[in-house]
């Protein structure tokens, strides 16, 4: 069996911890505890907490873009992607009673004024989000399901930026219901 990899075990561990406690609450200590790895491990793969910062937003991309691939789903219509895709965004939020939300907007709210290298890697993510989003939304256009005319690329922002001020708001109220507003409104007002 092959041994795992320190640094992948980190930024596994950096991960998990940076989205429970948030950047500036989280020592290297606490994170290197979470990886069972000694506290010396961490300086041999990483500069400073800011550049393992880095790989964790890269990481969470990673994963966010893997569970996007459902949109891809070619059997369903685009707005039924859409729809499916926030709706599993809703029901993790739920399953972990709100108390993680959304790693981009908890680093975005956090960080974007602190650290210029996670900043960039946030507006990365961001982007890939409403590049994502935004061919499904033209194509709903193009077959009727979505009758707004403003482009696909502004209500894909639209939709991208409303979700991250529900999950923030449902984060902080600790209940459901601004991501059932947000879903609600999605398909009624948002993208109809």
């Amino acid at each position: 069996m092959p041994k795992p990899n320190v640094r992948d075990q980190i930024i596994t561990a950096g991960l998990a911890t940076l989205h429970s406690k948030g950047f500036n609450a989280t020592s290297v200590q606490d994170i290197t505890d979470a990886a069972g790895v000694p506290k010396g491990s961490f300086y041999n793969h990483f500069a400073s907490k800011e550049a393992l910062g880095v790989e964790v937003v890269r990481l969470y991309g990673e994963r966010a873009g893997a569970m996007r691939a459902a949109l891809d789903d070619a059997s369903l219509p685009p707005l039924k992607r859409i729809e499916r895709d926030f709706q599993a965004k809703v029901d993790a939020n739920v399953n972990t009673e709100f108390a993680c939300g959304c790693l981009l907007g908890n680093f975005s709210t956090e960080l974007s004024a602190q650290s210029e290298q996670i900043r960039t890697e946030l507006s990365a993510n961001f982007a890939a989000c409403v590049a994502a989003l935004a061919p499904l939304i033209a194509q709903a256009q193009q077959e009727g399901s979505i009758t707004l005319s403003e482009p696909a690329l502004d209500l894909a922002e639209t939709v991208i930026d409303a979700w991250q001020g529900a999950v923030l708001r449902a984060k902080a109220e600790h209940q459901r219901a601004p991501l059932d507003r947000f879903m609600k409104t999605l398909t009624s007002k948002l993208l109809r």
